[in-house]
């Protein structure tokens, strides 16, 4: 063993001379080869060049007819009557969700099963059967009447006249849409730590203050996501009101094309416009998460 500083002088054991030292810095370096990942490159961009060659020569698109009836006055009448839809089916039905969703975070058993047995039937039920069943409400009710439960009405509302097409379509998606909003919310509300709520109840802070200003802040995190998921199925899903004869996006263009036989251009027409409105949502989507995000990212 040397007791120098000098270093080792490194022989094999056999006595033969030491290897040459190599000089890393005079290697050539080769990236990783990836053929097969540029054959898989080189093929989809040859598809999708094929496909946005035969989507803009195609004269079977008839792009003519699609520019013509893309802004014409009864399209847009149509395009607001389904964002009418959209807006009131979510306002009403998040509003009804948030409520639901607390029913079942309650304590009584009584609210939590009425609150179950909500979600459970309007999540079983299509959304086409509850909109007709609803348009056709004075078929089982001719009165709506109102007083002492069991006892004489006071006042009393003709079926027919109040729940018109328009007000079952938003009724039926509304209560639709309440069955999973109420699941979103309490599925944000359960990702908060119950520690705050112990620490808050701890600091005297009133039960309903610790909800608006600790939990639902940090519950929108995880709501936020799905929620403008269900807003932009909502609303492609007002299409389905169609059947109900309601002036929205989808019925219009079905009414167009079945009298000038243009079903190819027609069909994009509404394509193309639910495309644009999901965008713009998308977008919403984005700036609201991120200032709901204030403080988790950097």
């Amino acid at each position: 063993m040397s007791l120098t500083s000098d270093p080792p002088i490194d022989k094999t054991t056999s006595g033969a001379p030491a290897r040459p030292a190599v000089d890393y810095g005079a290697l050539k370096v080769v990236p990783v080869r990836h053929p097969w990942r540029w054959a898989a490159i080189a093929a989809t961009a040859v598809l999708l060049t094929q496909f946005a060659h035969g989507f803009i020569t195609n004269t079977g698109w008839e792009w003519g007819v699609f520019a013509d009836y893309f802004t014409a006055d009864v399209i847009i009448k149509a395009v607001w009557v389904t964002l009418q839809l959209t807006f009131y089916g979510t306002a009403l039905g998040f509003a009804l969700g948030i409520v639901l969703a607390f029913m079942r975070l309650s304590a009584s058993r009584f609210l939590r099963a009425v609150s179950f047995g909500y979600i459970w039937a309007f999540r079983s039920i299509p959304l086409i059967v509850q909109l007709l069943f609803w348009f056709n409400l004075a078929y089982l009710y001719k009165k709506l009447q109102f007083g002492i439960p069991f006892g004489p009405g006071f006042f009393s509302f003709d079926t027919m006249g109040l729940v018109g097409a328009m007000s079952a379509a938003v009724l039926g998606l509304a209560l639709h849409q309440a069955a999973y909003a109420a699941e979103i919310v309490r599925g944000g509300v359960l990702a908060v730590d119950s520690g705050q709520l112990e620490a808050a109840a701890a600091l005297g802070i009133p039960r309903l203050r610790q909800i608006r200003r600790i939990v639902l802040p940090q519950a929108m995190r995880s709501i936020l996501p799905n929620a403008a998921n269900e807003v932009i199925s909502l609303f492609k899903g007002t299409s389905i009101v169609s059947v109900m004869a309601i002036g929205e996006l989808f019925y219009q263009v079905q009414v167009i094309y079945g009298r000038n036989g243009r079903v190819v251009p027609l069909l994009m027409v509404a394509t193309v416009w639910y495309v644009l409105l999901t965008s713009a949502l998308s977008v919403l989507q984005h700036y609201v998460e991120r200032h709901y995000a204030k403080g988790t990212t950097r």
